[in-house]
Formats: structure tokens, sequence, C-alpha cells
């Protein structure tokens, strides 16, 4: 698959968003960049829902990187363990805004 690559201002920034290019077992995906931040978005769904399943089970996943912004975590852990609370508040703030977007019948896995 060719990358396409779309750009589109935004105020006064400019916002690129390229896709087929990364995360090519993701159902999809999308590195969007703006000024100094690029974030990469997934989403891997289920072709079909589980039977006698009656609700909409989405898993949201956010992680914020600190050596991506060049900062090491110090002391006796090197490595970026369980999630912050930050990044728990923002996973549930995620699921809130999206999940209305789904239509009402839709129950596969997210």
């Amino acid at each position: 698959m060719n990358p396409i690559t779309k750009q589109f201002q935004y105020g006064q920034h400019t916002v690129t968003l390229e896709t087929g290019a990364m995360a090519r077992q993701a159902t999809g995906a999308v590195l969007a960049s703006m000024d100094d931040t690029t974030v990469l978005v997934t989403v891997v769904a289920k072709k079909e829902a589980k039977e006698g399943q009656d609700f909409f089970p989405l898993t949201v996943n956010y992680q914020e990187r600190t050596y991506a912004a060049g900062k090491i975590p110090g002391g006796f852990f090197k490595r970026e363990g369980s999630p912050s609370e930050n990044e728990t508040l923002t996973c549930r703030l995620i699921d809130r805004q999206i999940r209305p977007l789904f239509p009402e019948a839709f129950n596969n896995e997210v």
C-alpha cells in the first residue's frame, strides 16, 4: 500500500495526516503531526461480534513516552512502568468522546 499524506491549515498551524506507512497490521492507522507534536493513532477491530454479546467492548490505550521528549526515567527503574494517573484519565476521556460515534448495534470488540 502506498502511503497517503494530506495537509491542511488549522489556524496558524499546518496539520499533516499520513497513513499506509506505519502499523500495517492494525485495522487502521494515522500518523498526525502539528508543529513539534506527532501522534500515532491506531485501531484494531474484530470483523464480527461474539455471539450473545450485548455490549460494546471498547478499549483505549494512551501512552506518553517520556523518552520521546528526551527524558529518561531516573533512579532504579529505567523503564516506563504502569500508566500514570494522567494517562488513565486521558484514556477515560478519549473513551467517552468516541463511544457515541459508533452505531448503537455495533458490538464488535475494538
